[in-house]
């Protein structure tokens, strides 16, 4: 039997497979009625999940250097500016959209000010950078907006998180905001998020998910299960994302030591215990060296998913933490998304954070739906 053999990326490069999705892409924006900014843009995720929905993105801004190759490689049609939106006005930005068009701002501003890992810090540098986004709203007064973070920001950040809402108040924007499980639409991931949409065009609504009840979520073994299998520094030779961190010997035998399919460290034995979950304070954390689920969705990634002292991200069968891969699949990443240029050492660290701090690609692509549907509507 002759079976034929699919050459790797590594083989054929990316050029050939980038021009098909580029002719797709420019087919479903082309007629777009939407021209869009991406603010906070990182990896591109927001972008993706809008192209994917035929809104036609123009540009993607970030201050950060390293989501260039990732945001362009991934969105034919949007360039990436390296810029630092603190010292930019709105003129720049609002030239960017293309006349003829509804204007669409869109953008996750950094979230670490607001979210529980850091406890609110008031003096964090990121603290201002939702007002930003709201000075660049008042600025350009787009046609329409949407906004993605984390759902802290209406407690610990309500102060800021309420401006906004009264900038967009002002303008008479409808607005509709509330905080969603990504789970119910499509992404393998137990990550609750705060989304808003503005609209100056009409009535506009957050769209309800498609998988409402907890029987359709997508779980990890559906979203990994079929990867290749490693052990603990392996690598897929054709995937360069696909890469099993390296572990400590004693950091091994705590994850052998955990039993799989969601498994903690309650099972250890009193030699693998660390210090300071012997504390009061430590008891509680028992995600932490813990295993996903195989039939459940992945827990939230974050920054520093690939690490198995960060949280429950031990694999729930084989003896190691998830790989970047896993990690940019449970956030709904297309499977070829690229992150880092082939010919250049990886840099797990920058990718971690990538696909740590995006926007999952389908929760995007719900709502750039929703937002064709409520222009077509109006």
């Amino acid at each position: 039997m002759w079976i034929r053999r699919i050459p790797s990326r590594k083989e054929v490069g990316v050029s050939v497979a980038s021009s098909k999705v580029e002719m797709r892409v420019s087919a479903l924006t082309k007629s777009s009625p939407v021209s869009a900014v991406d603010l906070f843009c990182g990896a591109g995720g927001l972008t993706h999940g809008l192209i994917q929905a035929g809104i036609k993105v123009e540009a993607g801004i970030d201050i950060d250097g390293q989501a260039e190759f990732a945001y362009t490689a991934n969105n034919p049609g949007a360039r990436f500016l390296h810029w630092d939106l603190s010292r930019k006005n709105s003129r720049s930005i609002k030239k960017l959209f293309r006349r003829g068009k509804l204007r669409l701002l869109a953008g996750c501003a950094p979230c670490k000010p607001f979210s529980k890992l850091t406890n609110g810090i008031k003096n964090h540098d990121d603290w201002d950078l939702l007002e930003f986004f709201g000075r660049f709203v008042k600025g350009i007064v787009p046609d329409l907006v949407t906004m993605e973070n984390v759902p802290e920001l209406a407690e610990r950040g309500k102060e800021v998180f309420l401006r906004f809402v009264g900038t967009l108040e002002k303008l008479d924007y409808d607005i509709d905001w509330r905080i969603v499980n990504c789970s119910e639409y499509g992404v393998p991931q137990s990550r609750r998020r705060l989304v808003l949409l503005a609209s100056r065009v009409g009535k506009i609504v957050i769209p309800q998910g498609s998988y409402s009840r907890a029987s359709q979520w997508k779980t990890v073994r559906q979203t990994v299960g079929d990867l290749r299998q490693l052990k603990i520094g392996e690598s897929d030779p054709d995937d360069p994302l696909h890469v099993a961190p390296l572990l400590s010997p004693l950091n091994l035998k705590r994850l052998q030591a955990t039993p799989h399919d969601g498994g903690t460290r309650q099972e250890w034995p009193d030699n693998l215990v660390l210090d300071c979950h012997r504390k009061k304070s430590g008891e509680r954390y028992f995600s932490i060296y813990g295993r996903m689920w195989w039939d459940k969705p992945a827990p939230t990634m974050t920054t520093l998913c690939t690490g198995i002292g960060n949280g429950r991200f031990g694999h729930p069968k084989q003896d190691r933490s998830i790989t970047l891969r896993e990690a940019a699949l449970f956030q709904s990443f297309p499977r070829r998304y690229e992150f880092w240029p082939l010919k250049q050492k990886l840099n797990k660290s920058a990718v971690s954070k990538l696909i740590g701090n995006a926007v999952p690609p389908k929760l995007a692509k719900a709502l750039g739906k929703e937002i064709i549907r409520h222009i077509e509507g109006s």
